[in-house]
């Protein structure tokens, strides 16, 4: 575990085929809004025990939190992800009894390729995470400086034929 990690934890049960990955949710100091994202998350540490066929996820929360936190919690099975929030508060963790609707987009290639070099310019007032669903890992951009236009881009590398599930952290109204 990481130095910065007290005993606050929880566990919850994944049953076969179903992995939890679940990432805390922070505001920006309004101090620093001008040059930073209003949100940040940061993916929990985790350790797993199987018991039978279901495995036992110990979520393990960051030293520093002091105030509520809400949670954004993923559970990926067989080609589907369910997603639902929750509330860190003070000790206890309080989920959602029902999983909050949201909005899908589907990037899809049918060139034929090992790999595909995902091209965008990244908003980074609002960062995108990119999760392989199989191996809940996330596919970090690498960020570069493209001088033709000025700007910073990235690039991902994803397979062909293969689903990614995509998510970023925005307000309602945030219409950007």
């Amino acid at each position: 575990m990481n130095d910065n990690f007290v005993e606050k934890h929880f566990s919850i049960t994944d049953p076969a085929n179903v992995n939890t990955v679940i990432y805390q949710v922070n505001e920006t100091d309004p101090k620093f809004l001008k040059d930073s994202p209003k949100y940040t998350i940061e993916r929990l540490e985790s350790t797993s025990q199987k018991i039978g066929e279901n495995t036992r996820k110990t979520f393990y929360i960051p030293e520093e939190n002091k105030e509520d936190k809400q949670l954004v919690i993923l559970s990926f099975g067989q080609e589907r992800v369910v997603v639902n929030m929750g509330i860190l508060e003070d000790d206890k963790v309080k989920i959602s009894k029902h999983p909050v609707p949201m909005k899908f987009k589907t990037l899809y290639s049918d060139k034929e390729a090992e790999y595909k070099d995902f091209l965008f310019t990244p908003n980074l007032k609002r960062p995108i995470s990119i999760i392989d669903p199989e191996t809940t890992e996330e596919i970090k951009p690498i960020l570069y400086f493209d001088e033709s236009t000025n700007e910073i881009k990235g690039k991902c590398k994803l397979e062909p034929y293969k689903s990614y599930f995509a998510f970023e952290i925005r307000d309602e109204n945030d219409n950007e």
